[in-house]
Protein backbone atom coordinates (compact mmCIF):
# COMPACT_ATOMS: atom_id res chain seq x y z
CA UNK A 1 0.00 0.00 0.00
CA UNK A 2 1.39 3.21 -1.06
CA UNK A 3 1.59 6.11 1.16
CA UNK A 4 1.20 9.51 -0.38
CA UNK A 5 3.84 11.89 0.68
CA UNK A 6 2.92 14.91 2.54
CA UNK A 7 2.78 18.27 0.87
CA UNK A 8 6.03 19.68 2.15
CA UNK A 9 7.93 16.52 1.27
CA UNK A 10 6.39 16.51 -2.24
CA UNK A 11 7.53 20.04 -2.83
CA UNK A 12 11.06 19.20 -1.71
CA UNK A 13 11.20 16.24 -4.11
CA UNK A 14 9.98 18.36 -7.00
CA UNK A 15 12.52 21.04 -6.20
CA UNK A 16 15.34 18.53 -6.05
CA UNK A 17 14.29 16.87 -9.33
CA UNK A 18 14.00 20.23 -11.07
CA UNK A 19 17.42 21.29 -9.83
CA UNK A 20 18.98 18.08 -11.09
CA UNK A 21 17.36 18.55 -14.51
CA UNK A 22 18.64 22.12 -14.76
CA UNK A 23 22.17 21.09 -13.76
CA UNK A 24 22.15 18.27 -16.33
CA UNK A 25 21.00 20.72 -19.01
CA UNK A 26 23.72 23.21 -18.13
CA UNK A 27 26.40 20.49 -18.25
CA UNK A 28 25.21 19.42 -21.69
CA UNK A 29 25.38 22.96 -23.01
CA UNK A 30 28.85 23.48 -21.56
CA UNK A 31 30.14 20.23 -23.12
CA UNK A 32 28.60 21.21 -26.46
CA UNK A 33 30.24 24.63 -26.39
CA UNK A 34 33.60 23.08 -25.48
CA UNK A 35 33.32 20.57 -28.35
CA UNK A 36 32.57 23.36 -30.82
CA UNK A 37 35.59 25.26 -29.57
CA UNK A 38 37.88 22.25 -30.05
CA UNK A 39 36.52 21.54 -33.53
CA UNK A 40 36.92 25.14 -34.64
CA UNK A 41 40.47 25.30 -33.31
CA UNK A 42 41.61 22.27 -35.31
CA UNK A 43 44.09 19.63 -34.19
CA UNK A 44 45.96 20.39 -31.07
CA UNK A 45 49.72 20.31 -31.74
CA UNK A 46 52.52 20.23 -29.32
CA UNK A 47 54.91 23.19 -29.65
CA UNK A 48 57.90 22.44 -31.92
CA UNK A 49 61.11 21.48 -30.26
CA UNK A 50 63.85 23.94 -31.12
CA UNK A 51 67.04 22.22 -32.24
CA UNK A 52 70.16 24.12 -31.47
CA UNK A 53 72.58 23.21 -34.31
CA UNK A 54 76.23 23.84 -33.60
CA UNK A 55 78.18 25.14 -36.64
CA UNK A 56 81.93 24.72 -36.43
CA UNK A 57 83.79 27.70 -37.82
CA UNK A 58 87.40 27.58 -38.92
CA UNK A 59 90.22 30.02 -38.45
CA UNK A 60 92.64 30.38 -41.35
CA UNK A 61 96.11 31.54 -40.40
CA UNK A 62 98.01 33.00 -43.34
CA UNK A 63 101.80 33.08 -43.14
CA UNK A 64 104.40 34.54 -45.46
CA UNK A 65 106.04 31.76 -47.48
CA UNK A 66 109.53 33.24 -47.12
CA UNK A 67 109.71 34.56 -43.56
CA UNK A 68 106.96 32.39 -42.03
CA UNK A 69 105.63 35.51 -40.31
CA UNK A 70 101.92 35.79 -39.71
CA UNK A 71 100.20 38.19 -42.12
CA UNK A 72 96.65 37.89 -40.82
CA UNK A 73 94.04 35.51 -39.43
CA UNK A 74 90.77 35.01 -41.28
CA UNK A 75 88.26 33.98 -38.61
CA UNK A 76 84.70 32.64 -38.68
CA UNK A 77 85.08 30.76 -41.95
CA UNK A 78 82.07 28.42 -42.53
CA UNK A 79 82.80 24.80 -43.52
CA UNK A 80 81.06 25.29 -46.87
CA UNK A 81 83.39 28.11 -47.91
CA UNK A 82 85.85 27.72 -50.76
CA UNK A 83 89.39 28.96 -50.99
CA UNK A 84 88.18 31.84 -53.17
CA UNK A 85 85.97 33.02 -50.27
CA UNK A 86 89.03 32.98 -48.02
CA UNK A 87 90.94 35.04 -50.60
CA UNK A 88 88.16 37.65 -50.68
CA UNK A 89 88.23 37.94 -46.88
CA UNK A 90 92.01 38.15 -47.01
CA UNK A 91 91.68 40.95 -49.57
CA UNK A 92 89.42 42.88 -47.16
CA UNK A 93 92.06 42.59 -44.44
CA UNK A 94 94.94 43.38 -46.84
CA UNK A 95 93.57 45.49 -49.75
CA UNK A 96 96.92 45.64 -51.56
CA UNK A 97 96.57 41.97 -52.56
CA UNK A 98 93.50 41.26 -54.65
CA UNK A 99 92.33 37.61 -54.93
CA UNK A 100 93.78 36.84 -58.36
CA UNK A 101 97.36 37.57 -57.27
CA UNK A 102 97.13 35.58 -54.02
CA UNK A 103 98.73 32.13 -54.09
CA UNK A 104 97.99 29.86 -51.12
CA UNK A 105 99.78 26.61 -50.28
CA UNK A 106 99.43 23.98 -47.58
CA UNK A 107 103.19 23.49 -47.55
CA UNK A 108 105.95 25.92 -48.42
CA UNK A 109 107.13 23.88 -51.41
CA UNK A 110 103.72 22.47 -52.30
CA UNK A 111 101.50 23.33 -55.26
CA UNK A 112 99.14 26.28 -55.26
CA UNK A 113 95.64 25.37 -54.14
CA UNK A 114 92.75 25.85 -56.55
CA UNK A 115 90.07 28.45 -55.81
CA UNK A 116 87.29 25.86 -56.03
CA UNK A 117 88.64 23.62 -53.25
CA UNK A 118 86.45 23.35 -50.14
CA UNK A 119 88.02 24.70 -46.97
CA UNK A 120 86.70 21.79 -44.90
CA UNK A 121 88.74 19.32 -46.97
CA UNK A 122 91.93 21.08 -45.81
CA UNK A 123 91.03 21.09 -42.12
CA UNK A 124 92.77 18.85 -39.63
CA UNK A 125 91.70 20.99 -36.70
CA UNK A 126 89.75 24.22 -36.25
CA UNK A 127 92.85 26.22 -37.23
CA UNK A 128 94.14 25.94 -40.83
CA UNK A 129 97.59 27.26 -41.68
CA UNK A 130 98.24 28.40 -45.26
CA UNK A 131 101.33 29.95 -46.86
CA UNK A 132 100.92 33.09 -48.95
CA UNK A 133 102.83 33.98 -52.12
CA UNK A 134 102.35 37.17 -54.10
CA UNK A 135 101.84 36.00 -57.70
CA UNK A 136 102.27 39.51 -59.10
CA UNK A 137 99.94 41.38 -61.42
CA UNK A 138 97.52 39.00 -63.14
CA UNK A 139 95.46 39.00 -66.34
CA UNK A 140 92.54 36.81 -67.37
CA UNK A 141 93.02 34.00 -69.88
CA UNK A 142 90.62 35.60 -72.37
CA UNK A 143 92.58 38.85 -72.28
CA UNK A 144 95.82 36.88 -72.58
CA UNK A 145 94.83 35.05 -75.78
CA UNK A 146 93.06 37.99 -77.40
CA UNK A 147 96.12 40.18 -76.94
CA UNK A 148 98.51 37.45 -78.07
CA UNK A 149 96.60 36.68 -81.29
CA UNK A 150 95.43 40.18 -82.28
CA UNK A 151 99.00 41.44 -82.62
CA UNK A 152 100.14 38.99 -85.35
CA UNK A 153 96.98 39.62 -87.34
CA UNK A 154 97.51 43.39 -87.48
CA UNK A 155 101.30 43.26 -87.82
CA UNK A 156 101.17 40.97 -90.86
CA UNK A 157 98.64 43.26 -92.58
CA UNK A 158 100.94 46.26 -92.05
CA UNK A 159 103.74 44.46 -93.89
CA UNK A 160 101.34 43.19 -96.56
CA UNK A 161 100.30 46.71 -97.62
CA UNK A 162 104.02 47.57 -97.89
CA UNK A 163 104.30 50.75 -95.90
CA UNK A 164 106.83 53.25 -97.23
CA UNK A 165 108.54 53.28 -93.84
CA UNK A 166 109.23 49.52 -94.14
CA UNK A 167 110.12 48.98 -97.81
CA UNK A 168 111.45 51.21 -100.54
CA UNK A 169 108.44 52.79 -102.18
CA UNK A 170 109.94 52.83 -105.70
CA UNK A 171 110.96 49.18 -105.54
CA UNK A 172 107.56 48.18 -104.14
CA UNK A 173 105.66 49.70 -107.06
CA UNK A 174 107.89 48.15 -109.73
CA UNK A 175 108.03 44.54 -108.59
CA UNK A 176 105.17 42.21 -109.37
CA UNK A 177 103.67 40.23 -106.48
CA UNK A 178 103.58 36.49 -106.89
CA UNK A 179 100.17 34.88 -106.14
CA UNK A 180 101.71 32.98 -103.23
CA UNK A 181 102.16 36.31 -101.42
CA UNK A 182 98.41 36.94 -101.46
CA UNK A 183 97.69 33.32 -100.55
CA UNK A 184 100.11 33.47 -97.62
CA UNK A 185 98.42 36.61 -96.31
CA UNK A 186 95.02 34.89 -96.54
CA UNK A 187 96.25 31.75 -94.73
CA UNK A 188 98.06 33.70 -92.01
CA UNK A 189 95.02 35.89 -91.30
CA UNK A 190 92.72 32.84 -91.37
CA UNK A 191 94.89 31.12 -88.76
CA UNK A 192 94.73 33.98 -86.25
CA UNK A 193 91.11 34.89 -86.93
CA UNK A 194 90.23 31.27 -86.11
CA UNK A 195 92.18 31.55 -82.85
CA UNK A 196 90.38 34.76 -81.91
CA UNK A 197 86.91 33.38 -82.67
CA UNK A 198 87.62 30.17 -80.76
CA UNK A 199 88.82 32.20 -77.78
CA UNK A 200 85.54 34.10 -77.73
CA UNK A 201 83.04 31.38 -78.59
CA UNK A 202 84.58 27.88 -78.25
CA UNK A 203 87.13 27.65 -75.48
CA UNK A 204 85.82 27.48 -71.92
CA UNK A 205 88.07 29.09 -69.35
CA UNK A 206 87.62 28.36 -65.67
CA UNK A 207 88.01 32.02 -64.73
CA UNK A 208 91.66 31.61 -63.75
CA UNK A 209 94.45 34.11 -64.24
CA UNK A 210 98.04 34.11 -65.37
CA UNK A 211 100.90 36.49 -64.49
CA UNK A 212 101.24 39.56 -66.67
CA UNK A 213 104.86 38.66 -67.41
CA UNK A 214 103.68 35.49 -69.17
CA UNK A 215 101.51 37.56 -71.51
CA UNK A 216 104.43 39.89 -72.22
CA UNK A 217 106.68 36.93 -73.10
CA UNK A 218 103.99 35.34 -75.29
CA UNK A 219 103.35 38.60 -77.14
CA UNK A 220 107.07 39.18 -77.66
CA UNK A 221 107.43 35.70 -79.16
CA UNK A 222 104.43 35.79 -81.51
CA UNK A 223 104.66 39.45 -82.46
CA UNK A 224 108.41 39.31 -83.04
CA UNK A 225 108.28 36.22 -85.24
CA UNK A 226 105.30 37.60 -87.16
CA UNK A 227 107.28 40.75 -87.99
CA UNK A 228 110.23 38.67 -89.18
CA UNK A 229 108.04 36.32 -91.25
CA UNK A 230 105.91 39.07 -92.78
CA UNK A 231 108.97 41.15 -93.69
CA UNK A 232 110.45 38.38 -95.86
CA UNK A 233 107.24 37.09 -97.47
CA UNK A 234 106.01 40.58 -98.44
CA UNK A 235 109.42 41.90 -99.47
CA UNK A 236 109.57 43.23 -103.07
CA UNK A 237 112.47 40.84 -103.81
CA UNK A 238 110.70 37.76 -102.45
CA UNK A 239 111.22 34.71 -104.69
CA UNK A 240 108.45 32.07 -105.06
CA UNK A 241 108.90 28.37 -104.08
CA UNK A 242 111.18 26.17 -106.14
CA UNK A 243 108.51 23.77 -107.44
CA UNK A 244 106.09 26.51 -108.35
CA UNK A 245 102.33 26.05 -108.50
CA UNK A 246 102.28 22.37 -107.47
CA UNK A 247 104.21 23.01 -104.27
CA UNK A 248 102.03 25.99 -103.36
CA UNK A 249 98.76 24.18 -104.10
CA UNK A 250 99.68 21.03 -102.18
CA UNK A 251 100.89 22.99 -99.14
CA UNK A 252 97.86 25.31 -99.16
CA UNK A 253 95.48 22.32 -99.23
CA UNK A 254 97.34 20.69 -96.33
CA UNK A 255 97.23 23.99 -94.42
CA UNK A 256 93.44 24.32 -94.84
CA UNK A 257 92.89 20.71 -93.77
CA UNK A 258 94.99 21.21 -90.63
CA UNK A 259 93.11 24.40 -89.80
CA UNK A 260 89.76 22.62 -90.18
CA UNK A 261 90.98 19.68 -88.10
CA UNK A 262 92.25 21.97 -85.35
CA UNK A 263 88.88 23.71 -85.18
CA UNK A 264 86.85 20.51 -85.00
CA UNK A 265 89.14 19.07 -82.31
CA UNK A 266 88.76 22.22 -80.20
CA UNK A 267 84.98 22.03 -80.56
CA UNK A 268 85.04 18.36 -79.53
CA UNK A 269 87.18 19.17 -76.47
CA UNK A 270 84.87 22.03 -75.48
CA UNK A 271 81.78 19.78 -75.65
CA UNK A 272 83.27 16.57 -74.33
CA UNK A 273 81.09 16.68 -71.17
CA UNK A 274 77.76 17.41 -72.87
CA UNK A 275 76.50 13.92 -72.05
CA UNK A 276 77.02 14.52 -68.33
CA UNK A 277 79.93 12.10 -67.96
CA UNK A 278 82.89 14.06 -66.67
CA UNK A 279 85.30 11.13 -66.48
CA UNK A 280 85.33 10.29 -70.17
CA UNK A 281 88.12 10.85 -72.68
CA UNK A 282 86.97 12.46 -75.98
CA UNK A 283 86.18 9.83 -78.56
CA UNK A 284 86.07 10.11 -82.38
CA UNK A 285 82.76 11.02 -83.99
CA UNK A 286 81.40 10.77 -87.52
CA UNK A 287 83.60 13.76 -88.39
CA UNK A 288 86.78 12.39 -90.08
CA UNK A 289 88.89 15.17 -88.55
CA UNK A 290 88.24 13.74 -85.07
CA UNK A 291 89.50 10.26 -86.01
CA UNK A 292 92.98 11.36 -84.98
CA UNK A 293 91.82 10.73 -81.40
CA UNK A 294 92.39 7.03 -82.15
CA UNK A 295 96.14 7.56 -82.48
CA UNK A 296 97.13 10.53 -80.30
CA UNK A 297 95.84 12.09 -77.11
CA UNK A 298 96.42 15.73 -78.17
CA UNK A 299 95.38 15.98 -81.85
CA UNK A 300 94.87 19.74 -81.61
CA UNK A 301 98.64 20.15 -81.21
CA UNK A 302 99.19 17.77 -84.12
CA UNK A 303 97.04 19.92 -86.40
CA UNK A 304 98.69 23.13 -85.12
CA UNK A 305 102.14 21.83 -86.00
CA UNK A 306 100.84 20.59 -89.36
CA UNK A 307 99.57 24.08 -90.18
CA UNK A 308 102.96 25.70 -89.65
CA UNK A 309 104.85 22.98 -91.51
CA UNK A 310 102.46 23.43 -94.45
CA UNK A 311 102.90 27.20 -94.29
CA UNK A 312 106.68 26.69 -94.39
CA UNK A 313 106.44 24.51 -97.50
CA UNK A 314 104.03 26.94 -99.16
CA UNK A 315 106.18 30.04 -98.66
CA UNK A 316 109.63 28.36 -98.61
CA UNK A 317 110.97 30.99 -96.20
CA UNK A 318 113.64 30.48 -93.54
CA UNK A 319 111.94 32.53 -90.76
CA UNK A 320 108.77 30.44 -91.13
CA UNK A 321 110.84 27.24 -90.93
CA UNK A 322 112.53 28.38 -87.70
CA UNK A 323 109.18 29.35 -86.21
CA UNK A 324 107.66 25.99 -87.19
CA UNK A 325 110.62 24.16 -85.62
CA UNK A 326 110.18 26.04 -82.33
CA UNK A 327 106.43 25.34 -82.42
CA UNK A 328 107.11 21.60 -82.81
CA UNK A 329 109.30 21.66 -79.69
CA UNK A 330 106.83 23.71 -77.65
CA UNK A 331 103.77 21.72 -78.72
CA UNK A 332 105.49 18.41 -78.02
CA UNK A 333 106.33 19.55 -74.48
CA UNK A 334 102.73 20.64 -73.84
CA UNK A 335 101.41 17.40 -75.36
CA UNK A 336 103.65 15.20 -73.20
CA UNK A 337 102.55 17.08 -70.09
CA UNK A 338 98.88 16.61 -70.95
CA UNK A 339 99.45 13.00 -71.95
CA UNK A 340 100.77 12.21 -68.46
CA UNK A 341 97.63 13.74 -66.94
CA UNK A 342 95.42 11.73 -69.31
CA UNK A 343 97.27 8.52 -68.38
CA UNK A 344 96.37 9.06 -64.72
CA UNK A 345 92.73 9.89 -65.39
CA UNK A 346 91.89 7.75 -68.45
CA UNK A 347 94.48 5.00 -68.46
CA UNK A 348 92.46 2.32 -70.36
CA UNK A 349 91.62 4.70 -73.23
CA UNK A 350 95.00 6.46 -73.51
CA UNK A 351 97.58 3.76 -72.76
CA UNK A 352 97.99 2.74 -76.44
CA UNK A 353 98.17 6.29 -77.78
CA UNK A 354 101.08 8.68 -78.19
CA UNK A 355 101.11 12.30 -77.10
CA UNK A 356 101.14 14.31 -80.34
CA UNK A 357 102.62 12.47 -83.34
CA UNK A 358 101.75 8.81 -84.00
CA UNK A 359 104.58 6.43 -83.01
CA UNK A 360 106.85 9.42 -82.18
CA UNK A 361 106.86 11.24 -78.78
Amino acid sequence: RRQKPSAPEHKRDLAAHGGALSMSHNDTRSFFNFSQLVLSAGHLKSPPVLKHSKITYFEVEILDVQSKKQICIVDKVPPSSTLLDVKHKFHKACPQWYPSRVGLQLERNGPYLKDSINIQSLAVSSIITLYFTDLGQQVGWTTFFLTEYTGPLLIYLLFYIRLSTIYDQVESTKNFRHPVVHLACFCHCLHYVRHLLETLFVHKFSGGHTPLKNMIKGCAFYWGFTSWIAYYINHPRYTPPSFGHKQVSFAALAFLMCEAGNHFINVALAHQNHSGSKACFPSPTYNPFTWLFLLVSCPNYTYEVGSWISFTVMTQTLPVGIFAFLMVIQMSLWAQKKHKVYLKRFYPEVRRKTAMIPIIF
